[in-house]
């Protein structure tokens, strides 16, 4: 099954919405098929996400992206989902 990388930017500001809603995010990751999964760190402070998914394709794999409660909670400023393949690890 392909791999696809998910890369999310927050809103500038945003860290106490991330915090917010990170219980929920976290469970929904849980029960998604995710390969790797954790928080892009820039001075010390949460503010954005990485992940590797599996998924049928790419269609596939944004519908799930677009499920996540951080999107509902308007936490991104930007996401983009592209095919990865693995190479070494």
């Amino acid at each position: 099954m392909p791999l696809f990388a998910v890369i999310c930017r927050d809103n500038p500001g945003a860290l106490q919405t991330r915090l917010d809603t990170r219980p929920a995010h976290v469970d929904w990751l849980k029960a998604g098929p995710v390969r790797l999964a954790g928080p892009l760190v820039e001075d010390g402070e949460m503010r954005g996400s990485l992940l590797v998914i599996e998924a049928d394709d790419i269609e596939a794999a944004n519908a799930w992206v677009a499920t996540d409660p951080y999107t509902a909670a308007g936490l991104f400023a930007s996401v983009e989902v592209i095919e990865w393949r693995k190479v070494i690890g």
